[in-house]
């Protein structure tokens, strides 16, 4: 167990891979009955600072169909100058530059440490990164100076040769050119009228040049003189609307610093009017039609629901409330399908293109993220949701964009295609994450359909080192033969080609290989059973469900695995269902279930469509680490009994004499005991004497911001006491295992805090799942 758990870390820390089974049954039918997709969570931009620089081309199979490139499973004859395909078995020669090649002078690609290798391609020009802003100004004037500040701000983390653009909306939507420094001048977009990328390109005269520079004054002072035409020398509309920033420095700082308020007059009880759809469709179009399939991130900052024109989601009319789940779940919300179109639309366009859609929504109702969601969802875009611009979530959310690497480049890439490469046993069902496909076909491709499926390469437009893809696989073979098991192991390459934000394109390659084990060996293939991974990959996939099927029929299809997972695995007596028991591999599964059911992520009680669509993004594109905190908070203790240590997500853990510290991912909760909470009242904690309770105090708070610090998007922070209304952020996520329905049960000294709920607890969950489990009848 050990030596496998080892093994699982390394090769996540190595690789940026998380497989649900790491070892795999030699025949089809076996796969199935493992009941729990085979898939892997991959990481393509995990962090490595040990990988040798390596600035040539990767050497590939020169067969057609294969085109895999060089790595440690390949087998080598070192006399001939060969290598063998793991994948295609084609024998191949090396190119000439390795002539030198032996068994002691082995280049990196071929050192099995290396199972992870970074191509850099020095032969092509390095590309500026390039930054769109779309600015809402339908907003108070203190949210907008608040966002000022923050774009001014962004500007100068920027480096030099970044290409930045500005696009403004309100009423009216406004295309700033950034040539110019002494006179503002902007192209006007009608808000209600959609137009097409041929229209935008015509309109700003994309390709023409620009208009006559504006007129100089004469040095006697007289009246100013158009330049001759010679001086008029035509820019291409590229410089004009998108500039390095170097060059525009001054000219959009000047814009921000002057920008106002939409003035277009609101009457009483209505909501202002914004453009959101015609926005973002003018600045998809720009990009297309300027730069084309080169890395760029078009960052909307929206204050408030489109009220107008093609994407709006409600009417200016407050009398109109914005829809809720209840709406949607009896089609009842008008505007939502020919929204959600529309911006669908423009995330395939960008998406085609290779750039990113990331919306920052600040406001203390909802946006409409609900139907906006496809242009985060399938660009690999980021999305941020605050109360205000002027809040620190937001603020340190976006700060954090622009962080930087130990050799100060962004942690970002761009224009990202992943392709997968399997042995021929293996064949892949499709994808889950934020990303397109390619519709690239292959003859590893299978007649299974999970997600995005039908092609063996993705694109991701936005990279970052937490993005992970999560792909599912199919065991093919009828049966693998026992011979060919012994010589040979499933393999599996990951080929990610993108522009880092340096300007260059990489190329990073990671191959793996897994055993095959004859199908009456079932205690290899349970000791290989990653639970954490199966957990995430199954949360993935329900999400995917849950955005077609109804709620309960996700919570039913969850239910039915866990059960046939349990029947396949568990060790029992028909119909005694004390007599079940499950091996380690498989004992935390049903409790990541249990939380799974309880999670925002299937419970859209009490949430808002856009705060569904949050959550949810959040959990199709975080790392395992990251989306395990999402599907089962992590709660530790403070007390005087002994140093913070990690306890049960329950309510027997609410004690009046501890600080808790919960992580939601979403929330960072501390909750003072009663007993702690009083003595910092009375204020025993500023008394010398009491140092012990002041740094009891600040343990929590201290912890609380390194979390904070590290994470993205920024967490919301809650600092309450135990019986506090903002105490329910806690005894929502507890296992409810003591409710004012058992309370008498537990007596009168029972531990632990009561909590008023009639959901189910995961004793009276595991109990059942026994039963069912053990029954002849299921």
């Amino acid at each position: 167990m050990s030596s496998f758990a080892e093994f699982i870390q390394q090769s996540e820390s190595r690789d940026g891979v998380r497989l649900s089974w790491n070892v795999w049954p030699a025949s089809r039918l076996e796969a199935t009955r493992n009941v729990v997709e085979l898939g892997c969570l991959y990481t393509p931009l995990i962090e490595r600072t040990d990988l040798p620089p390596i600035h040539y081309d990767p050497v590939l199979c020169s067969r057609a169909t294969c085109r895999a490139v060089l790595n440690p499973l390949c087998q080598v004859d070192y006399k001939n100058r060969l290598w063998c395909c793991p994948f295609c078995f084609q024998k191949n020669g090396f190119p000439p530059q390795y002539a030198g090649i032996s068994e002691t002078n082995l280049p990196a690609e071929l050192i099995p440490q290396f199972s992870t290798i970074e191509y850099t391609l020095s032969r092509q020009q390095p590309m500026a990164p390039i930054f769109l802003y779309v600015v809402d100004t339908s907003m108070d004037e203190d949210d907008l100076q608040a966002l000022k500040e923050s774009l001014q701000m962004s500007l100068s983390l920027l480096p030099p040769n970044a290409i930045v653009g500005l696009i403004t909306f309100g009423t009216m939507v406004h295309v700033h050119e950034l040539s110019y420094e002494k006179i503002s001048k902007s192209y006007c977009f009608k808000g209600t009228k959609d137009m097409t990328a041929k229209q935008i390109h015509d309109f700003l005269n994309i390709g023409k040049g620009a208009s006559v520079p504006p007129p100089t004054p004469t040095p006697s002072g007289g009246r100013p003189q158009q330049g001759t035409p010679d001086q008029q020398h035509q820019q291409p509309a590229a410089t004009r609307f998108l500039q390095p920033i170097h060059q525009c420095d001054m000219a959009i700082t000047d814009i921000l610093g002057e920008l106002q308020c939409d003035p277009w007059p609101v009457a009483q009880g209505h909501r202002p009017l914004r453009s959101t759809g015609v926005a973002l469709s003018v600045a998809v179009g720009l990009l297309e039609s300027t730069y084309p399939n080169t890395g760029a991130r078009i960052m909307m900052f929206v204050g408030g629901a489109c009220t107008q024109g093609p994407g709006m989601i409600v009417d200016n009319d407050l009398r109109n409330t914005l829809r809720s789940h209840h709406d949607l779940e009896r089609d009842n919300a008008r505007d939502v399908k020919k929204a959600v179109k529309h911006y669908d639309g423009l995330a395939q366009r960008a998406a085609h293109t290779g750039h990113a859609i990331d919306i920052y929504s600040c406001a203390m109702d909802q946006t409409g993220l609900h139907e906006m969601k496809y242009c985060c969802n399938l660009t690999g875009g980021h999305m941020v949701m605050a109360d205000s611009f002027k809040t620190s979530l937001f603020k340190q959310s976006f700060q954090r964009v622009f962080v930087k690497d130990g050799r100060g480049d962004f942690k970002m890439g761009f224009g990202a295609h992943i392709e997968v490469k399997t042995s021929r046993e293996v064949k892949i069902c499709g994808a889950i994450g934020s990303c397109v496909s390619t519709n690239t076909k292959g003859a590893n491709v299978s007649e299974r359909e999970i997600g995005l499926y039908g092609t063996t390469q993705w694109k991701i437009c936005g990279l970052t080192p937490n993005t992970t893809l999560a792909i599912f696989l199919e065991i093919a073979a009828q049966h693998v033969e026992t011979q060919q098991q012994q010589l040979q192991r499933g393999c599996i390459q990951f080929i990610t080609n993108y522009q880092h934000s340096s300007g260059l394109k990489r190329v990073r390659v990671t191959t793996l290989a897994r055993n095959w084990v004859d199908p009456t060996q079932s205690a290899y293939i349970a000791a290989g059973f990653d639970q954490e991974a199966a957990a995430v990959l199954m949360a993935r996939l329900a999400i995917f469900r849950a955005e077609s099927d109804e709620g309960p029929d996700v919570l039913r299809w969850l239910d039915r695995t866990l059960i046939r997972l349990c029947q396949k695995f568990g060790q029992y007596n028909r119909d005694i269902s004390t007599s079940f028991n499950l091996p380690d591999e498989f004992t935390m599964y049903p409790q990541f279930m249990y939380h799974l059911r309880r999670s925002p992520f299937l419970q859209v009680f009490n949430n808002s469509p856009d705060e569904t669509s949050f959550y949810r993004l959040c959990l199709l594109r975080e790392n395992l680490s990251q989306s395990l905190v999402m599907i089962q908070p992590v709660l530790f203790a403070y007390s005087f009994n002994g140093p913070p240590e990690p306890v049960l997500l329950d309510t027997s853990s609410i004690q009046p004499d501890r600080i808790l510290l919960m992580d939601t991912f979403f929330h960072i909760v501390i909750v003072h005991g009663e007993q702690i909470a009083a003595w910092r009242k009375a204020g025993y904690h500023e008394m010398p004497e009491y140092e012990g309770l002041r740094q009891l105090l600040a343990a929590p708070v201290d912890d609380a911001q390194e979390i904070l610090q590290n994470r993205f998007p920024m967490p919301r922070y809650v600092d309450t006491d135990q019986g506090a209304s903002q105490a329910r952020f806690l005894t929502s996520k507890v296992n409810p295992s003591q409710t004012h329905n058992n309370l008498y049960e537990w007596g009168a000294e029972a531990a632990g805090s009561t909590v008023l709920t009639d959901d189910v607890s995961l004793q009276v969950f595991t109990e059942h799942l026994k039963k069912l489990a053990v029954s002849q009848t299921t």
